[in-house]
């Protein structure tokens, strides 16, 4: 039997602007099973989206992350100074990338995507797949998915359970490089990941349905697959997940390190059922590691 490689783990958060109570809970999570399982614990600052991200948001993302006493291992990353790998990836790739000039309201058009609920991811049709019709322009660049039989991928969850899904008839091809020209999350998380040697991935289950384009690409670039837990996500008073999109408010406001933990270490470890009391945030981390070992013996757990 092969051995497990040392365990490492990663926190890669978006500087679209300060990290929120949602955020913070996927921080805590990640940042406790790396100890529990006495791993490293990286930060990526997925910074890829230049049109999003915040002046100053990743400085402050990381002193929020030292004030709630979450130190990382080693140098953090911006993935803006990793787009030779990316490059490697996407010629890697070769025939199965291809241009796409399909609009979004195309793609929601067409006759694939008349029977799905107004919540449902777009189908990609496959309107390019075989060459641009005329007049049409390459705006993104987009990855083959095995059509003959259909690529269905499947992995365990280990907070969730079995998790499997037809990537060929609910994904369809997918985007790699956007019509913006900027790199896709898709591929940049899958060559970060492969990167580093991430083993476990923990956030949250917002993400789960894309894991299985995260697979796919681990597998024609010859990437080991890593282990995934994704946790439940904050919601706001609408039901809709908490995020910057969505108005929520920075967790880190500068307040003393009492009222860090007594407003968004302890309700966030509360969400994710860790019943922790302490008065400091060390006390906090004393109690919360052996709460995570505890509680992941209760896991998966049907969503």
């Amino acid at each position: 039997m092969t051995a497990r490689p040392p365990y490492i783990g990663r926190f890669a958060p978006s500087p679209t602007g300060p990290l929120h109570i949602g955020s913070l809970v996927a921080a805590i999570a990640s940042y406790l099973d790396a100890k529990v399982h006495h791993g490293q614990w990286l930060v990526r600052i997925e910074d890829v989206d230049g049109a999003r991200n915040v002046e100053g948001a990743d400085q402050h993302i990381l002193q929020s992350l030292r004030r709630c006493g979450m130190l990382w291992d080693g140098e953090v990353t911006w993935q803006t100074q990793r787009y030779p790998l990316y490059q490697r990836a996407l010629e890697q790739l070769g025939d199965l990338v291809y241009p796409c000039g399909c609009s979004r309201r195309e793609i929601a058009d067409s006759q694939v995507n008349q029977s799905l609920s107004p919540h449902h991811a777009p189908i990609y049709p496959g309107t390019c797949r075989h060459g641009l019709a005329p007049g049409k322009v390459g705006r993104a660049l987009r990855v083959k998915v095995p059509q003959s039989p259909h690529c269905v991928l499947s992995f365990e969850d280990r907070w969730f359970g079995h998790y499997r899904q037809d990537l060929t008839a609910e994904v369809g091809d997918f985007i790699i490089v956007r019509a913006d020209r900027y790199w896709a999350y898709q591929l940049a998380v899958v060559v970060d990941d492969g990167a580093q040697g991430i083993t476990d991935i923990v956030r949250g289950v917002d993400l789960i349905d894309s894991t299985p384009r995260q697979l796919y690409l681990q597998q024609v670039l010859g990437l080991p697959r890593p282990s995934y837990l994704h946790v439940p996500v904050v919601l706001n008073e609408n039901g809709d997940k908490m995020s910057k999109q969505t108005g929520a408010i920075a967790f880190d406001d500068g307040s003393d390190p009492q009222q860090l933990l007594r407003n968004a270490m302890l309700p966030a470890a509360r969400f994710l059922g860790l019943d922790i009391q302490a008065e400091t945030i060390d006390a906090f981390w004393r109690a919360a590691v052996p709460a995570w070992a505890q509680l992941l013996q209760t896991l998966p757990r049907q969503p």
